[in-house]
């Protein structure tokens, strides 16, 4: 089994942009207040939900997108809606989860932070980009070891946004 490159590569491209998108746009908006995605609630544990670093400018930013850049890679928008809201569902499953333990919006958990926001829309994908598992454990590697190189960096020029 060999991975596929070109459908590979569209992929690992597409999860950049849907997990980049709500930082670019954080950036480009100035870093005004957008609003929680949870509305500042609060879960059982007296908790957020998720943060108010989960906005609703950030989901509309991955959401309007990533669609087009699928379409301009040849995979058509359907496939960049569906890895949009992959990404954020595993992006807000991890959220959810870091809320749980206690820890705060800034605080960093190698691969809950990675694996997530990868491995569904991969899973999504894999089908339609006629990926193999090895495909999908490239893309989830990949993601994985940029994302832990590029946000330190973002977070130093103020730009980072993990939850």
């Amino acid at each position: 089994m060999s991975p596929h490159w070109s459908p590979l590569l569209s992929l690992l491209a597409l999860l950049l942009l849907v997990n980049g998108a709500p930082a670019l746009l954080a950036l480009l908006w100035g870093g005004a207040l957008a609003p929680p995605l949870d509305g500042g609630r609060r879960w059982r544990d007296g908790r957020p939900v998720f943060g108010k670093a989960k906005t609703w400018r950030g989901l509309v930013a991955a959401l309007v997108l990533t669609p087009p850049a699928a379409w301009a890679l040849g995979w058509g928008w359907g496939l960049g809606l569906a890895i949009a809201l992959g990404a954020m569902a595993g992006d807000l499953i991890a959220s959810f989860t870091k809320r749980r333990l206690g820890l705060k919006s800034s605080a960093a958990v190698p691969l809950l932070d990675q694996v997530p926001e990868t491995l569904i829309p991969a899973l999504l994908a894999k089908g339609t980009m006629g990926l193999n598992w090895l495909d999908l454990g490239l893309a989830v590697t990949a993601f994985t070891l940029i994302d832990l190189l590029v946000t330190p960096l973002l977070k130093r020029l103020g730009a980072g946004r993990r939850a």
